[in-house]
């Protein structure tokens, strides 16, 4: 039995129950039964309310939700003058019950709001949902922001590693988990079941994701991975339908070629980290005489940087490369432009080492997370991804980035502390180089 069944087996009888609360319904409006919630002292009755509150949210409109959110902030917030009488007597007297009340005080209750809705059987994926809706929202209405800081508080304890549970996807995994990896995949799209078949089925690719076990129909994040030998150059060739299968003994390459995060609810909850390592000692206990573990990542703020960077440029070969990649349907057909692929990596180690958000980070979202996560940057890929998306996105680039277990932890620490880039000599100096 595989750890998907066997969780969703545990969790049965506790939906089921969860079926009894849902089913049951209170004429209160939402804001009542919040209310409520807060007075009521019994506990199933409790969970009843927060049954009755989850149901009828699912029912309102993005106005309706709006104003629900608007109500628990200016009604379940702080109270200062409460907050700063339990500070002061706490400072006049630093006993265990001062401390408890001032850290009561100091707590919105809108996070409590949350937890006693997360009593409910499959509350937590609705609260999961719910963050989804209070992230849209978010854009337009900045004020929502201190309730949000409550989700992600609570996620990153409800989520924590010691949570997850990884499981390996194969062509054997139910349906119904296939069908969420087809839909969430984010980096390179499977077209239909044939594409999917070929991305599990063959003895050389694997699969893995994180699961929950308040959520084991929904996967949290998961990583596609092909087992080669050597080191890829180009993600075509390892999505080609007709490709011919590696025998084991010839493997001796791990390529992370497609991590896709799956909740947008759980957004700034940090997983990667966690998958990836665990993968990568995985698969060295699995296949011992594997060499490298790396990734074959997009890029997907380069173009953009390159032509906000150099709008009004007149540097001959930046200008070269601007008008090739105007022209797209014929830029990697001409055998020409080849030559313009050194400018290019010039311009990408320019890109990885220099472009820095205000907080001296990488600009680059797949960057800052390889980075973060402890990778160091290998190598440039000249046409690796000529897809739409490729060339919109990276101008048809692609990076690998190297998981070298003995170093992943000093690369991280510096990379954290001192923001740098762990990296090879070659690319280094290609950043030195002068563009004319």
């Amino acid at each position: 039995m595989s750890r998907i069944s066997y969780l969703q087996n545990v969790l049965s009888s506790v939906f089921e129950r969860g079926r009894i609360f849902r089913s049951q319904d209170d004429s209160r409006d939402i804001k009542a039964l919040c209310d409520a919630i807060f007075s009521e002292k019994g506990e199933v009755s409790g969970v009843k309310l927060a049954a009755s509150v989850l149901s009828k949210y699912e029912a309102l409109n993005e106005e309706q939700k709006l104003d629900f959110f608007s109500h628990v902030i200016e009604h379940y917030g702080l109270d200062p003058d409460a907050m700063i009488e339990a500070a002061e007597a706490y400072k006049q007297e630093r006993t265990p019950k001062h401390l408890l009340k001032l850290t009561q005080q100091a707590e919105p209750k809108h996070r409590e709001l949350l937890r006693r809705l997360n009593q409910v059987p499959g509350g937590t994926e609705k609260l999961v949902h719910m963050r989804e809706d209070l992230l849209d929202l978010l854009k337009q209405e900045p004020q929502l922001a201190s309730f949000d800081a409550d989700f992600q508080h609570l996620f990153s304890s409800w989520f924590n590693r010691g949570f997850l549970v990884l499981s390996p996807i194969d062509w054997k995994t139910p349906a119904n988990i296939l069908e969420k990896i087809i839909e969430y995949e984010a980096v390179h799209a499977i077209n239909d079941w044939d594409d999917l078949r070929r991305r599990l089925q063959p003895n050389d690719r694997r699969c893995f994701a994180f699961f929950h076990p308040a959520m084991p129909e929904e996967p949290l994040i998961f990583v596609e991975v092909a087992l080669t030998k050597g080191l890829p150059d180009s993600v075509t060739g390892l999505l080609a339908e007709a490709r011919a299968s590696l025998a084991n003994e010839k493997i001796d390459t791990a390529v992370f070629y497609s991590i896709s995060n799956c909740q947008k609810g759980l957004r700034g909850v940090s997983f990667g980290n966690f998958l990836i390592k665990q993968v990568v000692n995985d698969l060295a206990q699995e296949f011992p005489d594997l060499k490298n573990s790396v990734t074959l990542s997009p890029i997907p703020g380069f173009r953009k940087w390159l032509e906000e960077e150099y709008t009004e440029t007149k540097l001959s070969t930046v200008l070269e490369i601007k008008e090739a990649l105007d022209n797209e349907e014929s830029f990697f057909l001409d055998e020409n432009t080849q030559t313009l692929e050194k400018t290019f990596k010039v311009l990408l180690a320019k890109y990885f080492l220099h472009a820095k958000r205000n907080d001296g980070m990488p600009i680059d979202p797949v960057s800052r997370f390889h980075l973060g996560n402890g990778a160091s940057l290998m190598r440039f890929n000249w046409m690796a991804d000529i897809s739409e998306k490729g060339l919109k996105q990276s101008a048809g680039m692609m990076v690998n980035y190297k998981y070298d277990l003995g170093s992943v932890e000093e690369n991280h620490e510096s990379f954290v502390r001192e923001k740098e880039i762990n990296t090879t000599r070659e690319i280094k100096a290609l950043a030195k180089t002068e563009l004319k």
